[in-house]
């Protein structure tokens, strides 16, 4: 049977059983913040099997698309090492939310897996397993199924109770249970023992088919209380299952990576079949293409991290190769035609993937070959098998090489990496990039230009225009080629160039064989200065190309925009006529608002100003644009935008409505400003502001967020406000009470610590008195003290001086992977032995720092094992002192 018979099987099996076919949900679990991709089949069910979810049907089957390639279930580094491992698969599975349990999942699972009319398997070629503690699972296999004892094996837990490979469950409470799992017996001629033997972990016996039966709910004290309603959930990965059915070992080898393989083969121009090059590329296709599908890009954070280091990992693949142009892209074709039919949505977007994973080849691809060749630089000057930190950072910074395929190619090569040197490096490089901020490169200083732009993207995203200029390095050119960065002037673009405080446009310019990203685009004189990349061919001067503005993100912009000059007339209503704008930022994501204020904005003077523009919003009024001379607009009552070029014509902005003063009917809000703005306030949607602060003398800062993000917000806020509850024990109605109750009791108890501690650090102080060493007529006292914090360690230090007299003491108390340091000198004694010094002395030796004065110094440390060696040493160095 092909792959797709085998999934096509599986759900019509379990619909003649009464299940509801459910399609595959998304990679992106959209009822679970704690995971980073789906990763099981009974993810999209959660919230049924808690009770939190209702639905119209009590049994259901489905193949679901999972990943795992990051958080906890991660197995990236195996992939295309061994028969088995991917980030992608198909979990096939069939669900019962309290109607059948042990007994019907049992047999339709072994009716499954061995009738001739569905998978044909042979009975005596399959072993089960049951929890130790699960004699009903093992009477059904015995007396109903008629598996022999022989192949029924129970597992037990390993160390504390439950804790077991055949106890499942959702996490540390709530529903969990027994399950059994089918395994298939490849044969004596392969090495491995049955599960629950010592040769487990070898390759006969195969895990097919996991049956959970979820019966218990476990509370925190541990408590296993029956479910009302059992519920079971499988699964049974369509890889592993293609396998047995089509006679081969190793997934691999099954007709849907067979394809892949080619199509990997004949994109990379190597014909080798079993190269492990080739199987992490035929792997990663499937993850990288059904992720983009399900609205994850490349990036540097979060799941795009994710995403970017498995595309860099199958383009490094690729090189190794000896492909050095792009390729993976190429593959998405072959994958369509596997998985295109029972995956819908992957054929329709095929075009888009394409062209995503071109754009992220293309940006790897101009630094692959340089990072090679620094790795390579590297390793010849190394001793021992380690790469170190700094090289692993270099990688990474300079050359994008994420930390997995550094370790990657130190694993073919039987090397290590220096992780802890590497997170060093990468946490200096975020304590710079918070001291610098964000600054970007200037492509338009010193450009001489002539003309100007006619700017058409008032009313058209797209529009042609013909190239007048192309500058590559401040340098006037004829033509930019691949990979080339540089700035496009036209005669005519639908692109906005950054100015008002609204950020420039992105988007594609295309015509002839050249294709150019624009990341930006700003004005100088009046043209318009198309900054990026061309990804593709060449573009040449004089030649025509078609602009194409991301329309997304031009829409986010302008809603933020159009609520910025709202917020701005709110601020004067409600704060008084003295404030005026001071700067503003206005992107997709944001808007961000500078004024003149002489103190902070009041949390009820916030929320007044949030409620009008909302009213201004929820009125939906038509927003008008006139265009007309400077004094016109005067007297139309327009405030010039801060930071805004004006001509001799300017574009006057009205907004709202306003009835003060008897004028019903003028508008809210009356601007100048040249951007882009929403055709009603209503298509705003929504706008909340997220944060008001002081950045400078008498100016403040608003930030805010409108439409989706807005919403977003809120969902955020309802979601914590309800977590917090939980977590209080209380609900919305009293959250606030309940918080502010253990806030009080946390700071009672943390003053009643603090004064135990110091009881505890004097009495121990008081004992360890008797431990000091005379030296020519001084006290020298080193010691631990445990779990005492700096304030008790300075108290005991005083007392300790007090009691010895001519003294010199030195204390220290680890607090978990760190440790306290403190010394102290009488004041007779100061004038032969420092504190300061005794502190610079001693804080190296357990790999630390610290300093002070003569009486009193401090330091901290972190080497714990070299604690006690290092206090052996005082003595000695106060008698070099004296």
């Amino acid at each position: 049977m092909k792959s797709a018979e085998i999934r096509d099987a599986f759900l019509k099996f379990f619909e003649t059983k009464g299940h509801t076919i459910v399609p595959s949900s998304s990679l992106v679990p959209g009822n679970d913040p704690t995971l980073l991709f789906t990763n099981a089949g009974m993810v999209q069910f959660k919230d049924v099997f808690l009770g939190d979810d209702k639905r119209n049907y009590s049994r259901a089957t489905s193949s679901q698309r999972c990943v795992r390639a990051g958080g906890k279930h991660n197995d990236l580094e195996n992939v295309g090492y061994t028969a088995r491992h991917h980030t992608f698969f198909e979990m096939l599975g069939n669900f019962s939310f309290g109607d059948y349990f042990k007994q019907d999942a049992i047999n339709y699972a072994w009716e499954l897996l061995t009738s001739k009319e569905w998978f044909g398997i042979p009975a005596e070629k399959l072993t089960v397993t049951v929890y130790q503690d699960d004699d009903e699972a093992y009477n059904i296999w015995k007396d109903e199924v008629g598996v022999p004892v022989e192949r029924i094996i129970r597992i037990g837990d390993k160390g504390e109770k439950y804790n077991s490979d055949n106890f499942w469950a959702m996490g540390d409470t709530g529903p969990c249970g027994p399950c059994t799992e089918i395994f298939y017996d490849h044969g004596e001629h392969i090495w491995g023992g049955p599960p629950g033997s010592p040769e487990e972990d070898g390759d006969r016996f195969i895990e097919i088919w996991n049956v959970v039966f979820m019966q218990f709910n476990r509370s925190p004290d541990g408590t296993m209380d029956p479910l009302p309603k059992p519920s079971v959930d499988t699964g049974m990965g369509l890889e592993r299952i293609a396998a047995l059915l089509q006679g081969v070992h190793s997934n691999y080898e099954i007709d849907m990576f067979q394809n892949l393989l080619k199509a990997a083969s004949e994109a990379t121009g190597n014909s080798d079949m079993e190269n492990k090059s080739l199987r992490v590329i035929a792997d990663h296709i499937r993850s990288c293409a059904f992720l983009v599908v399900d609205g994850v890009l490349p990036s540097n954070e979060g799941r795009g991290y994710v995403l970017r280091r498995i595309i860099r990992r199958a383009i490094r693949h690729g090189h190794k190769l000896g492909q050095k142009n792009a390729f993976f892209h190429k593959l998405v074709g072959a994958l369509v035609a596997e998985m295109g039919e029972a995956y819908p949505e992957l054929a329709k977007q095929q075009a888009q993937v394409e062209k995503v994973l071109l754009a992220e080849e293309q940006q790897f691809e101009k630094t692959l070959d340089k990072g090679m060749a620094v790795l390579e630089e590297a390793l010849k000057g190394m001793q021992g098998t380690e790469i170190p930190g700094d090289v692993v950072f270099t990688l990474y910074d300079t050359y994008g090489f994420p930390l997995d395929l550094t370790n990657d190619i130190a694993r073919e090569r039987d090397m290590t990496i220096d992780e802890r040197g590497y997170e060093e490096r990468m946490a200096e490089q975020r304590a710079r990039a918070r001291a610098a901020g964000a600054f970007k490169v200037d492509y338009t200083a010193g450009l001489k230009l002539d003309g100007e732009t006619a700017f058409t993207g008032y009313d058209s995203l797209n529009n042609s225009g013909t190239v007048v200029a192309l500058f590559k390095d401040g340098n006037e050119v004829d033509s930019l080629n691949e990979g080339e960065e540089g700035v496009i002037v036209l005669d005519s673009t639908p692109f906005y160039a950054e100015s008002g405080g609204q950020v420039g446009d992105c988007g594609y310019l295309a015509g002839g064989a050249g294709r150019f990203e624009v990341r930006d685009c700003s004005k100088e004189s009046n043209n318009h200065l198309h900054i990026g990349v061309v990804l593709q061919g060449a573009v040449n001067k004089g030649e025509t190309l078609e602009g194409t503005v991301e329309g997304d993100v031009r829409q986010a912009t302008t809603l933020n925009h159009s609520a910025t000059h709202l917020l701005h007339a709110a601020l004067r209503k409600v704060l008084g006529d003295h404030v005026t704008q001071k700067g503003s930022l206005v992107d997709s994501e944001r808007l961000r608002f500078d004024f003149s204020h002489f103190e902070g904005v009041k949390a009820d003077e916030l929320k007044a100003i949030e409620q009008m523009v909302n009213d201004q919003i929820l009125a939906n009024s038509a927003v008008s644009t006139d265009l007309c001379d400077m004094e016109t607009a005067k007297t139309k009552g327009a405030m010039a935008l801060f930071g805004e070029k004006y001509g001799d014509e300017v574009r006057v902005l009205s907004m709202g409505t306003s009835c003060e003063n008897n004028a019903e009917g003028s508008a809210f809000s009356v601007e100048l400003c040249g951007g882009t703005h929403v055709n009603r306030t209503g298509d705003i949607g929504l706008m909340r502001i997220v944060s008001e602060s002081g950045i400078a003398s008498g100016v403040r800062r608003i930030e805010g967020v409108t439409g989706k993000k807005a919403l977003a917000l809120f969902d955020q806020t309802e979601s914590t406000l309800d977590n917090t509850a939980k977590l209080v024990k209380g609900s919305r109605d009293n959250v606030s009470d309940k918080v502010s109750a253990l806030v009080a009791q946390n700071r009672q108890l943390e003053k009643e610590l603090a004064q135990l501690k110091a009881k505890l650090a004097a009495a121990a102080g008081s004992d360890l008195a008797g431990n000091a060493v005379d030296v020519d007529g001084i006290k020298v006292l080193a010691a631990k003290l445990e779990g005492a914090d700096m304030k008790s360690l300075d108290n005991t230090v005083a007392q300790l001086k007090d009691k010895l007299g001519d003294s010199v003491v030195l204390l220290a108390s680890p607090a978990g992977e760190k440790i306290n340091l403190i010394a102290g000198v009488s004041k007779e004694v100061q004038a032969k032995v420092k504190a300061g010094d005794l502190i610079k002395f001693f804080a190296p030796l357990v790999g630390g720092k610290g300093g002070g004065k003569p009486d009193k110094a401090k330091g901290a440390g972190s080497d714990l094992a070299a604690l006690d060696g290092a206090l052996d040493q005082v003595v000695d160095w106060v008698k070099g002192q004296l």
